[in-house]
């Protein structure tokens, strides 16, 4: 089984390491944008090119599936996508997990980039499902470029001015852009100390297992953790062969992606 996954860069990472764990003899191919990165600066149709020559780019190499793992991605150019490659290859886009989120009640936050907070997909999927909760929507400006280049300094400043526009005390906090699950941790810090007294810590909301969850599902595989990791992996860089970029090797998920075999070519 080869599942391709596809991002303008790193924010693949937090889904590409849940198909190891979920799926360790798959073989990953990591298909993204160095050459057009960011994609959330640019117009619609710009941003759905980009998408569509990197999906392209994968497609090529025969996957079962294609995951488009960004969620800018995924709100622009999901459409044009699937018209291009299904029902050949699968495609499944990352979508926030508001739901989950809201079910359990109490309040929420929603943190995303600028270009997705406040947008009518966003609001859409608020208003579908999570119409009876307390719902903040939380831009963080800066804060994907900040993790994509694996600087600390920067993640750390981004993190806290949205932390500050967060409520105290929100019970969920949900992930609307696939580089935030590479900072979890920082995130949480930043949070922490603006909780009230005697709250629980906030719940964090990603989509990297959801999607890989719907993945396996569309391709009719069950989930196997204790298969063998024979999983090989490859690397697309703007549809040429490479690496892993540097910065991914700052992260556990591209730490562990990186002691995998390069596949044959």
């Amino acid at each position: 089984m080869k599942i391709a996954l596809m991002d303008s860069g790193i924010g693949l990472l937090p889904a590409a390491a849940a198909v190891r764990r979920l799926r360790p003899d798959a073989e990953l191919l990591l298909s993204n944008d160095p050459d057009g990165m960011p994609w959330g600066p640019r117009t619609v149709e710009d941003l759905t090119g980009r998408a569509l020559a990197v999906a392209r780019a994968a497609a090529a190499h025969r996957p079962d599936a294609l995951i488009v793992a960004c969620n800018t991605a995924t709100v622009h150019a999901l459409p044009a996508l699937r018209a291009a490659l299904e029902p050949g290859i699968p495609v499944i886009g990352t979508v926030p997990a508001i739901k989950p989120a809201a079910a359990a009640g109490g309040k929420v936050a929603i943190w995303a980039t600028p270009a997705t907070t406040g947008s009518p997909y966003q609001r859409g999927l608020i208003h579908e499902f999570a119409a009876g909760a307390e719902v903040t929507e939380v831009p963080c400006p800066g804060l994907a470029d900040a993790v994509e280049h694996a600087d600390p300094d920067a993640v750390d400043r981004a993190v806290a001015a949205a932390a500050a526009l967060t409520p105290p005390d929100v019970r969920a906090l949900v992930l609307g852009c696939t580089h935030y699950e590479l900072v979890g941790d920082r995130i949480l810090a930043a949070l922490a100390p603006r909780r009230a007294p005697g709250l629980p810590p906030v719940v964090f909301h990603g989509s990297a297992d959801a999607v890989v969850a719907q993945a396996l599902r569309r391709l009719g595989a069950a989930p196997a953790p204790a298969a063998a990791p024979t999983g090989t992996l490859s690397v697309l860089l703007s549809g040429r062969p490479g690496a892993l970029p540097a910065a991914a090797l700052a992260y556990a998920e591209g730490r562990t992606l990186a002691g995998a075999p390069a596949a044959s070519r």
